[in-house]
């Protein structure tokens, strides 16, 4: 099965408050998202995270990505530079790519970090499963909703687990359906 999650920042005291991530201390969220990722990974699954794994951590990437179940593929993200420089996090990681190109199930799917407005095959029904905008609803976010087929991986508004395509789709229209 394909997972996806972004913005994780493991590691990143800041995200907790700038996000209001509902954990007290960065050991708490750490421990909190190692758990919630290996409830919900088989050793099985390909789990793209979508950029943003782990930013100004006291701890290296590779000590998180041991611990993560499934197949972990990288999509760089502009905090990704700890990972990118970690020798050993290349061990625990299946691909590092700027962007990528999936299929899942029948939909091809371009995986970037930023929010793009068009993609590969965006005319054509592909999908955009971005991140980089967190929970954020600005300009960015009001511009994304009006794309019929991007989807927001950030952990925030997908219970800070890897979710599957259509967990994605019902997450993301959920999030929307709070502006209303």
């Amino acid at each position: 099965m394909n997972l996806y999650i972004s913005d994780l920042h493991f590691g990143h005291k800041n995200v907790i408050l700038f996000e209001h991530r509902p954990f007290s201390d960065v050991d708490t969220m750490d421990h909190c998202l190692i758990q919630l990722w290996n409830s919900r990974v088989s050793a099985d699954d390909d789990v793209y995270i979508v950029g943003d794994f782990c930013y100004r951590s006291g701890r290296t990437p590779d000590w998180y990505l041991r611990q993560l179940k499934g197949h972990k593929h990288l999509i760089i993200g502009n905090h990704d530079k700890a990972t990118l420089d970690c020798e050993n996090a290349a061990k625990y990681l299946e691909s590092v790519e700027k962007m990528q190109h999936v299929t899942d199930e029948d939909k091809q799917i371009c995986l970037c970090h930023y929010p793009l407005a068009e993609w590969y095959k965006s005319r054509h029904g592909s999908w955009l499963i971005y991140g980089h905008i967190h929970g954020a609803r600005d300009e960015v976010y009001e511009f994304m909703k009006t794309r019929e087929r991007a989807l927001n991986a950030g952990a925030c508004i997908n219970n800070y687990t890897p979710v599957s395509f259509n967990e994605l789709v019902r997450n993301n229209k959920a999030f929307q359906e709070k502006d209303s």
